[in-house]
């Protein structure tokens, strides 16, 4: 019965260990950290030290590792650990990596999430992208080569995106025989060109990824001159994000509401920054209503405190308005709102930036449409020099204003990466196309205000007794969309209904007449006519627009600016041959002979609607037929 004791108890000990060890597992902190530099520095094989001394890997990944390395020949070595993480196949077969690379690790202080980032220039994107969510960033210098381009083009990125905590780690120390003379000289001239681009502190560390000197031990016997911390010993105490973002403002974008009967409506999301309390006097923005927390919710009970980085559900004492895109921060100190900013943009797409085209622009949990002006300037990240751009190209970075069809709720990227960071998002492809960081809001967006009036667009619409639309004919040139949508307007008004015809020619001699036809020109003609068509919508009229409008990107953005079903987007459908064949103001003989420059459906595209809400066939049809079936596809008009 004693040994039964004994047994018992001894079971009961290590459960107890058992649950101590998953609940120190559990809160142990998170880091999130990237490798960057050059080609060839080492970054690939620095991880993979990292996760074969952390016993990252199991025994089966090692057989076939030792396997691979047989393989590529690996000097003398019998594991390459690059191989751990450069897993796409055309990675193993050029030595390089290509796509960014997360592995996860942890040792007994931390847990630890780690992008591999590619070192070619073509790759600025994807390097980008493993540094927007990074809190530290190891940068490899090769101890033979020095600082090199790419050393600068990633320690500014890195800067750039908001990482403050920056390792210089010198690799390949075994290769100069570990020399103090070199390691001085390789942190001097980086401690140089960092001051230059505002890193104000970093940590060196003389390393070999290749032998393991001063990655999980420290100090190595090769390099008995240096006193620093190990690698790992530095990840393991420097500060994280998480932790910063705790003391400042509290921010929380709304996820999404949550309402799972009659008696409960919370508010759901993940704290930004900051820190809730109940009781606590809180702001919902961009509406600016207020009140206070009546409680913290989690699937796991309510609390007495949310902090940054926890995802929870607020519930408020009193009925208010919050809705998906909102923004709930602390009441006395809100972050600002505002739909004009100066932001820098880094260019992802291989597509160059269409200025004025409307994209879809993402920040924390808001979408709204925006544009990007002409870039302000691009940034040569090899020299830091600021050259003249009117667009930008894939990997590019630019300074640019951007701006937005609404007031969204932002604080500048340096103070905030959740509320300073977005996206932009092609309308037609779905496509993310660039990130971009916001860094101030101009000041003519806070001077501007919309000013309500009184007499509302469905008074003017009573008014005229009818339901106001905007007809968009678009077509090649040569068509008939001015002359059909003329004979359509010529019908409307035989029946009364209040119109008015905004033709492409036309709009050139006036509004538009310092455009040209680049297709930069082009989009912004769109966006001019749009906002006229708009106002004249507003006011209770049928608009009829002629032009060829040859983007479906910016027929979409005029469709947005209307409510559902004010826009109809009519087909003119005229093979090219046969409006050629036209040529009724010659423009077609131009510019086969390169008179004229940019003419769509010659040396400018025309993308073809997908789903316009009517078509027209004018070899099919005469110019009286069309014009019936399109009176007719909008019956009634009231």
């Amino acid at each position: 019965m004693a040994d039964q004791d004994v047994i018992y108890k001894t079971e009961a000990l290590i459960a107890e260990d058992i649950d101590a060890y998953l609940d120190q597992h559990q809160h142990k902190t998170m880091l999130r950290f990237i490798t960057c530099g050059s080609v060839d520095d080492g970054k690939s094989t620095l991880i993979g030290r990292l996760l074969y001394d952390s016993k990252m890997i199991f025994e089966d990944q090692l057989a076939a590792l030792e396997d691979d390395s047989k393989k590529v020949g690996t000097q003398g070595q019998e594991i390459d650990f690059a191989l751990l993480v450069d897993g796409l196949a055309a990675e193993r077969e050029q030595g390089i990596t290509i796509d960014v690379a997360y592995r996860f690790f942890n040792t007994e202080r931390r847990k630890f999430i780690v992008a591999d980032c590619p070192g070619h220039e073509q790759y600025t994107r994807n390097m980008v992208t493993g540094a927007s969510t990074a809190d530290l960033a190891v940068i490899l210098i090769d101890a033979r080569k020095g600082v090199l381009v790419q050393t600068r083009r990633h320690s500014f990125l890195c800067h750039l995106i908001g990482i403050r905590n920056i390792v210089l780690a010198v690799n390949k120390m075994d290769l100069v025989d570990y020399s103090q003379e070199v390691f001085d000289k390789i942190v001097a001239d980086y401690a140089g060109f960092a001051k230059e681009i505002g890193i104000e502190s970093f940590t060196a560390l003389p390393i070999s990824g290749f032998k393991g000197d001063n990655i999980t031990t420290a100090p190595s016997a090769n390099t008995p001159w240096y006193e620093g911390p190990s690698l790992i010993d530095h990840l393991e105490t420097v500060e994280v994000r998480s932790a910063v973002d705790r003391n400042k403002p509290f921010r929380m974008p709304v996820q999404w509401v949550n309402r799972p009967n009659l008696d409960f409506r919370g508010f759901s999301g993940l704290i930004a920054t900051g820190s809730i309390k109940p009781g606590d006097a809180v702001r919902v923005l961009p509406s600016g209503k207020t009140s206070t927390v009546k409680s913290i919710v989690t699937f796991d009970g309510e609390l007495d405190e949310g902090v940054a980085g926890q995802s929870l559900t607020l519930t408020f004492a009193d009925e208010i308005d919050c809705s998906r895109g909102n923004v709930i921060s602390v009441s006395d100190n809100p972050p600002q709102v505002a739909d004009q900013f100066e932001a820098t943009i880094v260019w992802m797409a291989d597509e160059a930036l269409h200025v004025g085209r409307s994209y879809w622009l993402k920040l924390a949990t808001q979408t709204v449409s925006a544009t990007v002006q002409a870039p302000k300037y691009e940034i040569d990240v090899n020299s830091l020099e600021h050259l003249a751009a009117k667009t930008l190209e894939l990997n590019q970075i630019g300074v640019a204003e951007v701006l937005t069809d609404k007031p969204i709720v932002f604080e500048p990227y340096t103070d905030n990466r959740t509320l300073g960071g977005f996206i932009l998002v092609d309308k037609i492809t779905n496509a993310t196309v660039a990130a971009g960081m916001l860094n101030f809001s101009l000041r003519r967006s806070q001077n501007v205000h919309w000013q309500p009036t009184d007499v509302t667009r469905e008074s003017h619409a009573i008014m005229k007794n009818q339901t106001p639309r905007l007809l968009w004919f678009t077509g090649l040139s040569g068509s008939g969309k001015s002359t059909i949508a003329n004979e359509v307007e010529k019908r409307l008004a035989l029946m009364n209904r209040h119109t008015f015809l905004l033709d492409g020619d036309n709009v050139r001699h006036g509004l538009n007449k310092d455009l040209g036809f680049t297709e930069a020109d082009r989009i912004e003609n769109i966006r001019r006519v749009g906002e006229v068509a708009k106002l004249m919508v507003d006011a209770g009229l049928i608009v009829m627009t002629a032009f060829i409008s040859p983007f479906r990107a910016e027929r979409q953005m005029v469709r947005d600016m209307l409510p559902e079903g004010e826009f109809v987007e009519i087909f003119v459908d005229t093979p090219l041959e046969v409006a050629e064949a036209r040529d009724v103001k010659g423009l077609y003989k131009k510019a086969r002979s390169g008179e004229l420059k940019n003419f769509t459906g010659i040396d400018s595209p025309y993308e073809v609607p997908e789903k316009p809400d009517i078509v027209v066939n004018t070899v099919e049809m005469s110019v009286e037929e069309a014009a019936q079936h399109i009176v007719d596809q909008l019956l009634p008009l009231k």
